[in-house]
């Protein structure tokens, strides 16, 4: 498994942008407002595995009082992770395009006010669930990796960041 690439979750976060920002052009008359708090859910999902990672990356250096990461779970960790970040970038994405749809009728029209707030929360909240889901990635890494620190992710460049390989 490799880790995954920031350029991947950019593209996936820009054509998700385009593509709601079309879509909400063509049908926000007949939209309904959004709830202040619609994507706070995604923050509480990032904060959960914020924890877990750390707790994760405890038992995967094995420092005292912790009990070993047995790989398949590990390896279950790092998809979660993976799937997390690539949905957070997606979903800000989502909430960006609306964002940049609403933000230029803010001080004209009520409806945009208050979707231009939500979709700022789930902004945010969405890249609480990215930086969660990168995190998690992180912590899932062996204390062995020669790549770890690095970019090249060792003289081979090919991976090998995770248990179980």
């Amino acid at each position: 498994m490799k880790p995954v690439r920031v350029r991947d979750l950019v593209v996936a976060g820009s054509v998700a942008a385009i593509v709601a920002h079309l879509i909400v052009r063509l049908t926000y008359g007949s939209l309904p407002t959004f709830p202040l708090l619609a994507g706070i859910t995604l923050a509480v999902l990032g904060a959960a595995e914020i924890i877990a990672g750390t707790m994760l990356r405890a038992r995967i250096q094995r420092r005292p009082g912790t009990k070993p990461v047995e790989p398949l779970v590990a390896a279950r960790a790092v998809v979660v992770a993976q799937a997390s970040a690539m949905g957070g970038a997606v979903v800000a994405g989502l909430w960006l395009g609306l964002l940049v749809f609403v933000l230029p009728d803010v001080g004209d029209v009520d409806a945009a006010g208050s979707d231009a707030r939500a979709a700022a929360v789930g902004i945010v909240s969405a890249l609480v669930l990215l930086g969660g889901g990168l995190w998690l990635e992180r912590c899932c890494r062996t204390p062995d990796d020669p790549g770890a620190d690095g970019p090249d992710r060792g003289p081979t460049g090919s991976g090998g960041a995770y248990p179980g390989r």
